[in-house]
């Protein structure tokens, strides 16, 4: 049936609308800059895997990591010295297993003497279930967070841009610092629909940051979170593209629940 021209046009200017929306969308949008979470004082929790954990990085080898722009290529990050060290040269990796609920524990470090500032200085991110190449997923922000102020959603351990940090129990620079992590993942109705939102409890240094939040959906840079079906995910770090020098990481394994 032809419709007059006057039944599309409150249509036409929606999309216009939407799409102008779309496209004026800054990644400034969605920074938080207050409250600013209270310095306490956190301490390395290097807790060895229980029995019946998968080790993921025990200080040998990348065995059980892949590129995660090619599932098909092994991950190639520096592994010396016992330590994990991002190649920013080469991207992301992952995981070769998939996961679904579990708990994770891994220690990561800045390098003493970082250069840069907010964002721009030990960037880093565990993606708790990655959903492809590049940045998708879940982000759990790392980040040197030792007096270097930004977005506060944006702080190691936030959900990147989404949850802020409860607290921000940072150590310096050269110092070893740990996520424990309780991750349980959403699920979805046979449409594809949201049944359950994922959730997650973070221990920084030992200090809960978050306590059992649900999340609005996978990170986002620009724009709002929402969520699409999917299963079983890899878990993935990120190889950032600022400037700054390297972190490492060291003693990560996982246990499924």
């Amino acid at each position: 049936m032809k419709l007059p021209f006057l039944v599309f046009a409150p249509l036409l200017v929606g999309f216009a609308m939407t799409a102008h929306a779309q496209q004026a969308a800054k990644p400034e949008d969605t920074e938080v800059w207050q409250p600013v979470p209270k310095t306490v004082a956190g301490k390395l929790q290097a807790t060895p895997p229980p029995k019946g954990a998968i080790v993921l990085f025990s200080g040998q080898d990348l065995r059980e990591w892949v590129s995660a722009a090619d599932r098909t290529q092994p991950a190639r990050w520096q592994v010396a010295d016992g330590l994990l060290t991002v190649d920013k040269t080469v991207g992301n990796i992952e995981t070769r297993r998939t996961f679904t609920n579990y708990r994770l524990h891994l220690e990561w470090r800045v390098p003493a003497g970082i250069t840069g500032k907010a964002q721009a200085r030990g960037n880093s991110g565990v993606f708790l279930a990655s959903l492809g190449p590049g940045d998708v997923g879940y982000e759990l922000q790392v980040l040197d967070s030792y007096q270097n102020p930004t977005y506060v959603n944006g702080m190691a351990g936030s959900i990147y841009k989404q949850l802020i940090p409860r607290a921000n129990p940072a150590r310096k620079p050269g110092e070893w610092q740990s996520y424990d992590v309780q991750w349980t993942a959403p699920t979805f109705k046979p449409d594809g629909a949201l049944q359950t939102p994922a959730r997650v409890t973070v221990k920084f240094n030992g200090v809960v940051v978050q306590n059992n939040v649900a999340l609005a959906g996978p990170t986002l840079y620009i724009g709002q979170p929402h969520y699409q079906a999917h299963g079983p995910s890899p878990i993935k770090l990120q190889a950032h593209g600022d400037p700054s020098e390297p972190i490492s990481f060291r003693n990560i394994w996982v246990q499924e629940q």
